[in-house]
């Protein structure tokens, strides 16, 4: 799975938000950090997202919340519950009537407030629906998508005539005689 980045051996790197806050223990991190490749990257450019707004990956959470471990901690559990609550709302109504991928991807985007995991997760669907949408509006995908329509309904409307020449419009189960 492609992190967001277009060159190959590429990683995008999860960091605050230029406030020098490291998650993990409340210290304070630098901006400028050394990666595992050995190229410099900062705050400002590494973990954008494809709208250029600058927002890296990570914890949304207020700066007050991640500052305090146990509250930081409380907080993800808060958020995984009810993105958990509402992603099992969607798989229900996934044959039931209602919106069932829309709720779905909902609880994707209230777990990508907080984890970085469903952050890749929603950037790389939003990538491949924006793929898919490109490659549906190709004129020969448009014209071989009506081709194989017309063929379908030209083989039912086949098919039923055969039926209804073959035993007329009586259905073949028999309720008049119960």
């Amino acid at each position: 799975m492609n992190t967001g980045s277009d060159e190959p051996g590429e990683a995008v790197v999860a960091e605050n938000q230029a406030d020098g806050v490291d998650d993990t223990d409340g210290t304070e991190s630098t901006a400028g950090t050394e990666s595992a490749a050995g190229t410099e990257s900062t705050a400002g450019t590494a973990g954008t997202d494809e709208s250029g707004s600058g927002r890296g990956l990570g914890s949304r959470a207020p700066q007050f919340i991640r500052a305090r471990r146990t509250l930081h901690v409380s907080w993800q559990v808060g958020v995984f519950v009810v993105g958990l609550a509402v992603v099992a709302a969607g798989v229900v109504m996934l044959p039931l009537p209602g919106p069932g991928w829309v709720v779905i991807f909902g609880g994707m985007a209230i777990w990508a407030t907080e984890f970085v995991w469903a952050q890749l997760v929603l950037r790389w669907t939003k990538r491949k629906v924006t793929e898919a949408a490109q490659r549906a509006l190709d004129p020969r995908v448009r014209r071989r998508n009506i081709t194989l329509t017309v063929i379908g309904l030209v083989i039912a409307v086949v098919l039923a005539g055969i039926y209804v020449w073959k035993f007329g419009v009586v259905m073949p189960w028999k309720i008049h005689g119960q």
